[in-house]
């Protein structure tokens, strides 16, 4: 049945393996982030085969798809209140910027006779979630230490993911600063300096020793760091594929003909007039994956846009005959994917 994802997981498990030895070289452990896939416990066991031993993801349903797999599982969005039993029951750690929050959470880990850890979030610039106000970090870290099923795990940040501001030496030593108040105080000593964005600071030396771990998706599931999106040597960045099947393939002109309106996201499409071109259409669309982030393996076949359910391809310049039927293959990025695996549309094979 297609459109399909295959997925090599001797490749991944192969890119697990060496982003963990470049992290282990500068004394950083992985928390490998499952969210792209959905949790799904046989791609989160390969993070395992490769040696990492804790889980993140931003959804309770997937940490409790993962029930089952041994490893310390971390929820890497702010809880909402409305889960914090949940949270406790799926999670052994969660990443925490509100008080209020902090104390849901303790009031369900007492109820549940858990011991719950928490990591505090520090804003560093990005300004997505976390404290701006090393102060009120403080007094949340000072009351946590005074709550009984409750465990002050650390201090993290998040970079590159709203604002786009990158990870510096600065920054990360400013992190590390307040894990040792944190420490001093009568914390333990996580400090996670971020994700696969921070890899390039890493490689070049400018991650202050203090910082010990990373939450990493992108680095592990395509081998690509996240400041300059380059891959990493020795990485495989296909380890997804795409098949989709062809529906309708038509010799069409390149210029619509009548008034053009505004897309669905209020702009006007530009159309080049490059003649009569064959055109194929698969039957997969935005709805299913997000073609910003994918691109044909066939070098002569052009990726021109997409609805909702019908993705439009020139094939003109390729050196294969395209007919109905013929399946179209595209190499995935992270958006991709994660749209691909969110789809039940969408069939996924493991090789």
């Amino acid at each position: 049945m297609y459109p399909k994802v295959s997925v090599d997981t001797k490749k991944l498990l192969e890119n697990v393996r060496v982003v963990r030895a470049l992290c282990g070289r500068h004394h950083i452990r992985i928390t490998a982030v499952t969210k792209m896939f959905g949790g799904d416990p046989r791609l989160a066991q390969v993070f395992l085969d490769g040696g990492i031993r804790m889980l993140g993801d931003a959804r309770i349903q997937n940490l409790e798809r993962m029930e089952q797999l041994k490893a310390e599982k971390w929820l890497i969005r702010i809880p909402m209140l409305s889960e914090a039993a949940d949270v406790v029951r799926y999670a052994d750690v969660s990443l925490n910027s509100e008080l209020e929050t902090v104390r849901a959470l303790q009031k369900e880990a007492k109820k549940q006779n858990r011991v719950h850890k928490i990591i505090l979030m520090a804003d560093m610039g990005d300004i997505r979630e976390g404290y701006v106000d090393d102060h009120q970090l403080m007094r949340t870290a000072e009351e946590i230490l005074r709550m009984d099923s409750l465990l002050l795990y650390g201090v993290g940040t998040n970079l590159t993911c709203f604002s786009f501001v990158q990870p510096d030496t600065e920054k990360l030593e400013h992190l590390e600063l307040l894990s040792r108040a944190m420490v001093a105080a009568g914390g333990s000593g996580i400090v996670s300096g971020g994700n696969s964005a921070t890899i390039d600071l890493m490689l070049h030396n400018g991650i202050p020793r203090g910082i010990n771990n990373l939450r990493l998706g992108e680095a592990l599931l395509f081998g690509k760091e996240r400041t300059h999106y380059q891959y990493l040597d020795h990485t495989c960045s296909d380890v997804f594929i795409l098949q989709a099947e062809i529906v309708e393939i038509k010799d069409k002109p390149s210029q619509p003909w009548g008034k053009i309106g505004v897309n669905s996201y209020g702009k006007r499409p530009v159309f080049v007039d490059r003649g009569v071109r064959t055109r194929a259409i698969c039957a997969i669309g935005r709805q299913d994956v997000d073609t910003g982030t994918m691109e044909p393996l066939d070098p002569g076949v052009t990726l021109l846009g997409a609805s909702s359910d019908h993705l439009i391809l020139d094939v003109s310049d390729s050196r294969r005959s395209y007919r109905i039927g013929d399946i179209v293959e595209f190499k995935l990025g992270y958006f991709a994917a994660m749209r691909a695996f969110n789809s039940r549309y969408v069939q996924k094979e493991y090789d």
